[in-house]
């Protein structure tokens, strides 16, 4: 028996009641008092939310330099400026004013005044960061200034062998600091990675989180459980699962690392695997309960719908037929859980890196932020053919079935509302608020309005940077990063 859908978990508003609340229970340390506006990519545990209101143009409102950092890519050493993938700046208001946490490729974790880009601090970590962070407010910290923490995660380290025993790529530094609480290490297994992407879910006193090694962990995020293990103190584990099968090295080879989020629904933490899975962690029973397979390479991180469901983004890699996204209702045996699937273009190889089609970043709605009454639930997500697609989430194309990625099963299609160039390939995640959605993409930013009916309407747009990294809006203000070198604050002004 499966239960119902849950309610929508809390909106970024009811964050901040958490946030203030938990500064006043019983046992808690005072201190300063938070708002968590975006304390984790997209918005929460659900992945849904980007914020509350966003601009009708882009102005450049400040800019900070974040510099430029050496990383590694097989034996070659490379200089990145600026922040990628997926980059998403988290939002903290601390006694009533805004701050922004972000980590970028010069190997800084930064602490950022929003009005202003001032730099209150920065801590360096071995490497280029590339994913985002996640707040923890700490019921029991010892020291006021520590109880809010970034745990944050970076590339392995520029100067670490990949055999060596110590990996620390996921850490927690102080919000009120900037001064590292702990650090955990990334340990060898059958992937080419020992990186951290992915931002952790954080529950009560429990952070969930496959690192890139497809470790699904179980940790404490209090510094106070710390334990000695391979060497160092580490955060308390209390639970490991490989979230990958040997067998998938066959097809796979070492690509088989998790750099997804994961995501919560109805009990079960959901995570997309780049071993071509998507894994159900069950809260009740502290296992794996379902499955869904597609055997391509996932990156992205799914976003819950009012509905139910969950919405997949696949790669066009080791399967025969297209990427593109699929609407799951994990309710379901995987075997029944598709609702649609809606394919991508393919691209030339070479023609946009090593990508031959699909989507790498996330798939954006409109179901939490912003929507007004009537408004049909909506879909948009970013092809690496470098298109925006827009479609309704809840409705069927008439007569249509499209084969999906395994090249031979055909699933009902959703209706396609629009679809716009943007003049390059993508790897980046839109944002979707009210009727407007933020597209970043290799050559720039585009800024649209959506109609009624579903069209899109370009409102303004910002050329000659490469973004790839997810944007964040609050109170009519962008904050995005770009590869470029800089943190861009954006807005009418």
């Amino acid at each position: 028996m499966h239960s119902p859908p849950q309610k929508p978990f809390p909106l970024p508003s009811t964050w901040a009641i958490l946030a203030l609340v938990g500064c006043l229970l019983p046992g808690a340390v005072a201190g300063a008092a938070y708002e968590l506006i975006n304390p984790t990519y997209l918005g929460g545990p659900q992945r849904n939310s980007y914020g509350n209101r966003l601009p009708g143009r882009l102005g450049v409102i400040w800019k900070l330099n974040l510099g430029t950092g050496h990383t590694r890519i097989g034996p070659e050493l490379r200089l990145w400026r600026g922040a990628g993938w997926t980059g998403q700046p988290l939002l903290v208001k601390e006694d009533g004013e805004l701050y922004l946490s972000l980590g970028a490729n010069d190997h800084h974790l930064r602490k950022i005044r929003a009005a202003t880009g001032e730099v209150i601090w920065q801590y360096a970590y071995d490497d280029v960061i590339k994913g985002t962070g996640s707040c923890y407010l700490n019921p029991n910290a010892e020291n006021p200034a520590d109880r809010l923490m970034v745990i944050q995660g970076s590339r392995l380290g520029v100067d670490s062998a990949f055999d060596q025993p110590i990996v620390p790529s996921l850490r927690a530094v102080s919000f009120g600091t900037g001064k590292e609480l702990w650090r955990m290490n990334c340990r060898r297994t059958s992937t080419y990675s020992r990186d951290v992407d992915g931002s952790a879910l954080l529950l009560g006193e429990r952070g969930y989180l496959a690192l890139e090694n497809s470790i699904f962990t179980v940790f404490s995020p209090d510094p106070a459980g710390m334990r000695l293990r391979d060497g160092i103190p580490q955060p308390r584990i209390h639970k490991e699962i490989p979230f990958y099968e040997e067998s998938d090295r066959r097809t796979h080879g070492g690509n088989i690392e998790c750099e997804s989020s994961p995501t919560l629904l109805n009990g079960r933490i959901y995570t997309a695997s780049g071993a071509g899975r998507v894994y159900g962690y069950s809260l009740k029973w502290n296992r794996v309960t379902w499955t869904f397979p597609t055997g391509s390479d996932l990156n992205a991180t799914m976003p819950v719908t009012n509905d139910g469901c969950l919405l997949l983004a696949v790669e066009k890699q080791f399967i025969p037929g297209p990427g593109g996204v699929f609407k799951l209702d994990p309710a379901k045996a995987s075997g029944k859980a598709v609702r649609w699937f809606f394919p991508t273009e393919n691209v030339a190889k070479g023609s946009f890196y090593e990508w031959q089609g699909g989507i790498i970043g996330s798939v954006a709605i409109n179901d939490r932020t912003a929507r007004e009454p009537g408004t049909r639930p909506m879909a948009t997500f970013i092809g690496v053919d470098g298109f925006l697609y827009l479609v309704s989430s809840a409705e069927l194309e008439a007569g249509t079935a499209e084969t999906g990625p395994d090249g031979k099963t055909k699933y009902p299609r959703p209706r396609l509302l629009d679809r716009v160039p943007l003049g390059a390939g993508s790897i980046a995640t839109p944002i979707f608020v009210g009727n407007r959605i933020l597209a970043p993409y290799d050559k720039g930013l585009k800024l649209f309005e959506v109609s009624a009916e579903g069209k899109l309407s370009l409102l303004d747009a910002m050329t000659g940077s490469q973004f790839e990294a997810t944007p964040v809006c609050h109170e009519g203000r962008i904050y995005i990063a770009s590869l470029d070198g800089y943190l861009y604050c954006l807005g009418e002004g």
